[in-house]
């Protein structure tokens, strides 16, 4: 079985911090559900039969005031339907979406809210797998990698 990620690994965090913190960025998210939630014991859904879909609604819920504080904005979002490059197995996602923050500095804040923190564990028993990709922007050209 290959590794689930589910929150960012302490070298990719301090690259991440490194980042000039007044430009924009994007951040490309790919999620990979639970069929059911998996709240850890103590917590008030520990136990419900709630799906990863509703833990993952629940912390777009809860968190979005956090997220709309800081300036964040979703720009895009979609399901994906099928991986025609690439791994057929392992790469299959529920969810993609991109989140705008007007810097690394707002995602950072974000991130260390009291009440992001909180909300997270929704985010954490919904799920299975995921990718988050910072991307720096550049001017797109007429023709692909320009």
């Amino acid at each position: 079985m290959t590794q689930a990620y589910i929150d960012p690994d302490r070298q990719a965090w301090e690259i991440f911090k490194a980042l000039p913190k007044d430009q924009p960025i994007h951040m490309l998210n790919l999620v990979r559900l639970r069929p059911t939630a998996e709240y850890p014991q103590g917590h008030p859904d520990h136990g419900k039969p709630l799906t990863g879909l509703d833990a993952y609604r629940a912390y777009g819920r809860t968190s979005g005031p956090v997220f709309k504080r800081v300036g964040g904005r979703q720009v895009w979002a979609g399901r994906p339907q099928v991986m025609v490059t690439g791994p057929q197995d392992a790469e299959q996602w529920d969810l993609a979406f991109i989140a705008e923050y007007p810097s690394a500095a707002a995602f950072i804040e974000m991130v260390r809210d009291p009440d992001y923190r909180e909300h997270v564990k929704h985010r954490t028993a919904a799920v299975a797998d995921s990718r988050l990709i910072c991307l720096g922007h550049i001017t797109p050209g007429e023709t692909f990698g320009e």
